[in-house]
């Protein structure tokens, strides 16, 4: 009995401290450990130095933003015969191709690319790249930035961006994403934070936004068809051959976030089946026998944990309901599982009835939410192979501006099949 006790005690607390790991504890080591440091000063400057730049965009039904998107990066302030942004549309059945071929008549750096039927993000991309390497003066230099369709660019994101690729030990350059709707409760920031963090410190960030981040061309790797998250995996690879991967907090751009609690959900449930493929992936190198420390300590401290939270919250809190029949200082524990549902309950009553949130209250309910999302995505993850097709989320979103006039002068859209 006093065995089992034992156990059941080293389980409960040892599960408790790698959540408060995760959570909180590598997060604040890292930023101070990185406070008065940053991203080294070797970068390109003068505009005949910027590499070559192929935008790959992956669009299903998007006309309600991609007429900004377009025009957001089509205003960057990045040499005009450098950049050039291939669109591939699934298969869309509304507005999107007419709207991007309206762009391509005024500006021949916009390329169409049509696939029939529904063909999923990966393969997309992976077909984007492909040709867009063909187009490259000089592949070996030339760099890849990937968006998705609800990115708002900021003037400067590119070229902050592309000027860090004049260090060779640079591999995969990730953009500072916020919501440009509203206010959050700083979250995004945060991750931003620990992001840069790590790059600051190791050149590992564990996986940059997949809203909009570069990688080297000669670095692609093309993710596998049936893989539903493109950003962790590409991630995962450049460090694989031996590249850094940083973050830029100046390489600033902007997406609607979902409002829709259940969009939300089921947007991080599908991150989670596909980290969890990536893992499956990685999972060799990810050991410290085939990869270094550094490299090993950040991706579990900042992602492998929080992929096996929901299994440490179920754990910790059967352990702790076994203990508590033992001894009553086991339901502090479970009294703290009690206060952060109750905190989490109160969020989501107090959004409804009043549209109000409490900073305390709302990083519970995204604990929460988060977890159980990750626990569903894990599940679907066991279900076997998925597809990487994907639905437009339901966003809030500014008035677009107009579309550019029409010029019979610029050559018509590139399609391919």
């Amino acid at each position: 009995m006093t065995a089992m006790i034992i156990i059941l005690s080293v389980v409960l607390w040892g599960a408790l401290a790698l959540l408060a790991h995760t959570y909180a504890i590598y997060p604040v080591m890292v930023r101070l450990l990185a406070r008065g440091r940053g991203l080294p000063d070797d970068r390109f400057e003068r505009d005949e130095e910027m590499p070559e730049v192929a935008v790959l965009v992956a669009v299903y039904n998007e006309e309600k933003v991609l007429e900004e998107v377009i025009a957001s990066i089509l205003a960057s302030d990045y040499p005009h015969g450098k950049m050039r942004l291939f669109i591939g549309s699934d298969g869309s059945t509304d507005r999107s191709e007419a709207i991007v071929k309206r762009f391509a008549k005024v500006d021949s750096r916009v390329r169409l690319v049509g696939f029939g039927g529904r063909n999923g993000k990966t393969r997309i991309i992976n077909r984007l790249a492909e040709g867009a390497t063909s187009e490259f003066a000089d592949p070996d230099k030339a760099i890849f930035l990937l968006g998705d369709a609800n990115v708002i660019w900021a003037p400067l994101m590119l070229r902050r961006i592309a000027s860090h690729f004049k260090r060779e030990q640079v591999g995969l350059v990730g953009a500072a994403v916020s919501d440009r709707i509203r206010e959050r409760d700083g979250i995004g920031d945060q991750e931003n934070a620990l992001n840069y963090a790590e790059g600051v410190l190791w050149g590992l960030v564990m996986g940059a936004f997949g809203a909009c981040y570069a990688l080297r061309a000669r670095l692609f790797t093309p993710v596998p068809p049936h893989h539903v998250v493109d950003d962790s995996y590409l991630t995962l690879a450049c460090l694989e051959q031996g590249s850094d991967v940083i973050v830029d907090l100046e390489a600033v751009c902007h997406v609607a976030v979902a409002n829709d609690l259940r969009e939300e959900f089921r947007r991080k449930r599908r991150i989670a089946a596909g980290n969890f493929q990536n893992l499956a992936r990685f999972w060799s190198y990810l050991q410290p026998r085939k990869s270094d420390l550094a490299t090993t300590f950040a991706f579990w401290s900042h992602k492998g944990l929080r992929c096996y939270g929901p299994h440490l919250l179920v754990v910790a809190l059967l352990s702790g309901v076994a203990l508590s029949v033992v001894h009553p200082i086991h339901l502090l524990p479970l009294g703290g599982f009690a206060t952060v549902l109750a905190m989490a309950g109160l969020d989501l009553l107090l959004a409804r009835k009043r549209g109000r949130s409490v900073k305390l209250f709302r990083r519970a309910r995204c604990f929460l939410s988060t977890n159980l999302a990750i626990g569903a995505g894990f599940l679907d993850y066991l279900r076997g192979p998925r597809t990487s097709r994907w639905e437009p989320a339901r966003r809030e979103t500014p008035q677009s501006p107009s579309l550019p006039a029409r010029s019979e002068s610029r050559p018509e859209p590139l399609a391919r099949r």
